[in-house]
């Protein structure tokens, strides 16, 4: 598995966790990377993503504003930095990647990591 997610785990509503995606087979460094999720009975949906210089970042509407996105390319890690956490973000969490901006945008990247799981309940 190309993509390893972490992070993941039970929070009280208004708490912070950050997600984290390491690029265990090869180097992403020239890739997009992005972050997906999907909750119960409910499709897979964007929620952000970074192009490959780190220059520009694309965030859901649901999550603008609460969510950061950012890239280490010298430790092959992508972050989800995810505050004010409400009930409706929990849903396990995807890392995927791809050369092209564009299909990780749209849930069409090359590689894919078995997702880590967010809980935000009291």
């Amino acid at each position: 598995v190309p993509l390893v997610e972490s992070g993941g785990g039970l929070v009280q509503p208004g708490g912070s966790l950050r997600l984290s995606c390491i690029e265990s087979e090869r180097t992403f460094n020239e890739y997009a990377m992005g972050w997906f999720r999907r909750a119960p009975g409910k499709e897979r949906e964007f929620v952000s993503a970074i192009d490959w210089r780190g220059d520009t970042t694309y965030y859901a509407d649901s999550v603008k504003g609460r969510f950061t996105i950012s890239r280490d390319d010298a430790r092959n890690l992508v972050y989800l930095q995810m505050n004010s956490l409400k009930p409706e973000d929990t849903a396990v969490y995807y890392c995927t990647a791809d050369s092209s901006t564009s299909k990780v945008r749209t849930a069409r990247g090359q590689f894919w990591g078995l997702g880590t799981q967010v809980t935000v309940s009291s």
